[in-house]
């Protein structure tokens, strides 16, 4: 009997090792040489602390800041540790109470904005951690932002600009607005 539990008991060992240990070691190793950044979190730093992540969403609710696409993570909004949609459908009564109160702040935040408001300003992501808008939702916002700052609208449209990302590759996707990033754009701007 022992001789046929030694060779599975040599297998098991060896396979441990070369899949559970050697394998995300070399796997953890080249993407910290060839990735760095996005490996390390692709954290923004402002005088050594940490002020958030490229990859990761976040929460503004200032006039004076563009807004993020909603989070429907949970226990609370950016939870990175808990990705996840709200997975409610377009029938869903819960859905449609949560756009419309964020269609209403959206209005209530700039009163004479009239113009149609972006589907993600006022729905959540898959993931529910998305740290990009679309370039149509960050220019609903831009007379909002220009107004609450003192800026010219024309200066904040360039900020915009500057934090447009192109589709990846030149054709996968669509352009996309980092939110954090054009905050911190516009603080250091103004």
């Amino acid at each position: 009997m022992f001789k046929e539990f030694r060779p599975a008991l040599v297998m098991l060992l060896l396979l441990t090792v070369i899949t559970g240990i050697a394998y995300p070691l070399i796997v953890t190793g080249l993407g910290r040489v060839m990735f760095s950044n996005p490996s390390n979190g692709s954290l923004i730093m402002k005088e050594d602390k940490p002020v958030g992540s490229l990859l990761i969403g976040q929460p503004f609710s200032d006039p004076k800041h563009f807004w993020s696409r909603p989070s429907a993570t949970s226990p609370y909004a950016y939870n990175a540790s808990a990705s996840s949609g709200s997975n409610q459908g377009p029938l869903n009564p819960a859905l449609k109470e949560a756009v419309e109160g964020r269609v209403k702040a959206l209005r209530d935040a700039d009163p004479g904005n009239n113009a149609a408001v972006p589907v993600d300003l006022v729905t959540a992501s898959a993931s529910g951690l998305d740290p990009h808008i679309s370039p149509a939702a960050a220019e609903y916002q831009v007379r909002r932002v220009a107004r609450e700052r003192k800026m010219a609208e024309d200066r904040v449209r360039a900020l915009v600009a500057e934090a447009t990302e192109g589709r990846q590759l030149g054709f996968l996707g669509e352009p996309r607005v980092n939110v954090l990033k054009l905050n911190l754009a516009l603080d250091a701007a103004h």
